[in-house]
């Protein structure tokens, strides 16, 4: 198929498409079934067809058809976008993007654009081009531009405004059909498919008639701007239309020339100076690596063998910090400064004979602490698309890292705390999207490719050391905030058992003893927060230690549903809710999680007495209608959220719509519940509230119109339901609505 869709598109010419007709061929619409693509052909009334791509004309020859081209100029870029308010980066993954001229390019604000030509991204993450798609990701932006540019000079520059929250984005073009082919077909009475390829083409397009298959409906993304555009460049962009391909003119590095083209063509376009520190010795190169920051390790090169190995190591540092410079633009950013180089040489062979890097040429990465994370037999050059902070290596060598650091330590029966919370903080703060299955271990020394190192670490060592680590702690008169964001992370189930066992798990004795802790410091905790997470050359994301504590709790519950071993602690749960009450910190997440988690739990008689006992006193401190206007209540807990809540993100009416809906169900928990009937009283005032805040609702006015009945309230009653009658709408299913006009019967009728 890809062959025969590639020639398809390399001609320029109108096309001849010639196959049997028999009676079998109707008039109507054809879907291609081929996987991955979406090529659509139509064969309409007054010799008209329409083929994916473009639509034309068509004129019966004997037993062929002409197919004739018409031009299109429609937008031919698809994107679709995933949304995630946690991504830090945007994953782009562009489909099929073969050997075309396409570039990407991102604006902040009114900044000038950046480009990139994609087949350089893909020549730097897949030089074998063994991969059909390409994936990478980029800077978040506020606009995205996607250009393909053709061979006579005109270029199709589109430009999108990105999601704020965008954190990935899947790219397809529809390529025209171009040329003058010859390709044939014929129908197959058995499957009832018309298959059509070139002359002798082992993969044939096949095709259906449109009323046996059922079409994909799709959407496309709008962009802002969609035009043609004659000689379209850009600061940095090499000139490959004109570059000379064996006409004896001497070829010009990439990297070099695109700095030149950069400053010839805009003055004022900047670019960081960025050069990195190369020490003369091994020592100093690690010294120097762990002085930098965590992240950040040791590239080193063992190529004696070569007579120009420093040659091309010079040349390569110099790429490295090209590039580096390119994507820092005018600033230093430490975000991309995660690789130091180093040559050894002659004094190193001692170290490299004791570490066992026999091969020459080799490339193997040292952490700061000159532990081997990765070795492979290859030459520098090889492995420079591999070196950069967008790669999925860059991310295993910090996994290696962590594992390492915590054998390292465990096996130093010396090690200080201080020690052995920075190791559990380095495993607990990896992203948790690694694959944990893959199993990289120093087993074959002789690879080409990158050998990540494995330690093994024992899990009830790890639990002991963890639980003694906590303990050791109970009495800090200061936090130590490395302790804390682990703490987060492991009663989170994202933390170093996670990351090191894959394993999700209920909260033990171990974690409670963990929670006192945070709220022990809590005020201290959210005093230095901030200050914490944005400490240079590392990377932390501490929350509220409050509203984590309440995150953990409730998902501890959906954990245990999921068939993680052990029983949820329900009473132990409670009573750390009703501690962060009891000191003050009861905030809006707390609370939220507190409600979520107790209305899932009923008393031993059926209620849900402790429930509504713990809403009856939020809602009078907080909601209660004799404290002030209702929606100015809810204002003033709306502005004191923490900014990583995600009704920070989802907004004001979600905030209200929240707690109309809260008030409702469980007002509709005494409607549903004999043994709730205590509560009746407080249910209608709960109720009443629902309808202040959100008005009409035919939900609402139906739990209100029966809490009303049931007080003794009939006309009351009648009249709130004959209200819920009225402002049913197409949103209330029709079951739901049914019922609603039931109840008013019944309470009409007196049969309720």
């Amino acid at each position: 198929m890809r062959n025969f869709i590639w020639s398809l598109l390399l001609f320029t010419s109108g096309i001849l498409m010639s196959f049997s007709q028999t009676k079998n061929i109707e008039k109507g619409t054809y879907l291609s079934t081929n996987k991955g693509q979406k090529i659509k052909l139509n064969l309409l009334d007054d010799n008209k067809y329409e083929l994916v791509f473009y639509t034309g004309g068509y004129e019966i020859k004997g037993d062929s058809l002409v197919f004739i081209k018409n031009a299109n100029s429609e937008n031919r870029f698809d994107l679709s976008f995933v949304n995630d308010k946690r991504a830090k980066n945007i994953k782009i993954k562009f489909l099929d993007p073969s050997y075309y001229s396409f570039y990407i390019g991102t604006q902040k604000g009114t900044e000038d654009i950046q480009y990139q030509k994609l087949s350089d991204i893909k020549t730097k993450l897949d030089p074998e081009w063994t991969k059909t798609d390409l994936e990478f990701e980029i800077d978040k932006a506020d606009f995205l531009y996607l250009v393909y540019e053709e061979y006579d000079g005109k270029s199709n520059v589109v430009k999108y405004a990105l999601p704020k929250d965008a954190a990935e984005i899947t790219i397809n073009y529809e390529l025209e059909v171009l040329g003058d082919l010859k390709i044939a077909g014929f129908y197959d009475r058995k499957t009832n498919e018309l298959k059509i390829s070139e002359k002798g083409g082992k993969n044939p397009l096949v095709f259906q008639n449109e009323k046996d298959v059922q079409p994909v409906k799709t959407s496309k993304v709008t962009p802002l701007e969609n035009k043609i555009v004659s000689n379209w460049t850009y600061p940095g962009k090499a000139d490959y239309l004109n570059e000379d391909y064996g006409t004896g003119a001497a070829a010009v590095d990439s990297v070099a020339s695109a700095a030149v083209v950069d400053y010839a063509v805009d003055p004022n376009y900047t670019k960081f100076d960025f050069k990195l520190k190369i020490e003369n010795n091994l020592k100093k190169a690690i010294e120097s690596t762990k002085e930098a920051n965590n992240n950040k390790f040791l590239v080193v090169l063992a190529n004696n063998k070569n007579k120009s190995a420093k040659e091309s190591f010079d040349a390569f540092v110099k790429e490295q910090e090209t590039q580096a410079g390119y994507n820092m633009y005018d600033a230093y950013n430490p975000q991309y400064d995660v690789f130091n180089y180093y040559l050894a040489g002659d004094d190193d062979k001692k170290w490299l004979k004791s570490n066992k890097i026999t091969n020459d040429p080799s490339v193997f990465v040292l952490n700061g602490n000159g532990d081997v994370l990765a070795l492979a037999k290859s030459d520098l050059s090889d492995k420079s698309y591999q070196l950069n902070y967008y790669g999925d290596f860059y991310r295993k060598l910090l996994r290696a890292d962590a594992f390492v650091s915590i054998d390292k330590i465990f096996k130093n029966k010396k090690a200080a705390d201080a020690e052995l919370i920075k190791a559990f903080n380095k495993a607990a703060v990896l992203e948790t999207s690694y694959d944990y299955d893959s199993d990289y271990t120093l087993d074959d020394p002789n690879s080409t490719e990158f050998v990540i190192t494995k330690a093994a670490v024992d899990k009830k060592e790890i639990a002991q050391t963890w639980k003694k680590l906590i303990e050791a702690h109970q009495k800090d008169a200061k936090p130590n905030l490395y302790l804390a964001e682990t703490i987060v992370k492991e009663i989170k189930n994202q933390g170093f058992t996670k990351q090191l066992f894959n394993e999700d798990r209920i909260l033990n004795d171990t974690d409670y003893l963990a929670i006192d802790y945070l709220l022990k410091h809590s005020d201290a905790i959210e005093e230095n927060r901030e200050a914490f997470n944005n400490k240079e050359g590392e990377t932390h994301t501490l929350g509220n230690v409050v509203s984590e504590i309440s995150s953990a709790l409730q998902q501890n519950i959906y954990i245990s549903q999921e068939g993680a071993s052990g029983e949820v602690n329900k009473e132990k749960n409670i009573s750390i809710y009703k501690k962060i009450i009891a000191l003050g910190k009861g905030n809006f997440e707390s609370y939220r999680n507190y409600f979520d988690y107790l209305s899932q739990i009923e008393d031993k008689d059926g209620s849900n007495t402790n429930f509504l006992k713990e809403f009856s006193t939020y809602f009078d401190s907080n909601l209660a209608s004799e404290k002030g206007s209702p929606v100015e209540k809810l204002d003033a807990i709306y502005s004191s959220l923490d900014p990583t809540s995600s009704y920070s993100y989802d907004g004001w009416n979600a905030f209200k719509d929240y707690h109309s809906n809260l008030c409702n169900s469980t007002a509709w928990t005494v409607v549903l519940k004999p043994q709730n009937a205590a509560f009746l009283k407080s249910a209608i005032v709960w109720s009443e509230y629902s309808l202040v805040v959100t008005k009409n609702n035919p939900y609402y006015l139906d739990t209100l119109a029966q809490l009303y009945y049931k007080d003794g309230q009939k006309e009351k009653a009648i009249t709130t339901q004959a209200l819920a009658v009225k402002y049913l709408n197409k949103d209330v299913e029709e079951v739901t609505a049914s019922e609603i006009r039931e109840t008013l019967s019944k309470m009409q009728n007196g049969t309720y």
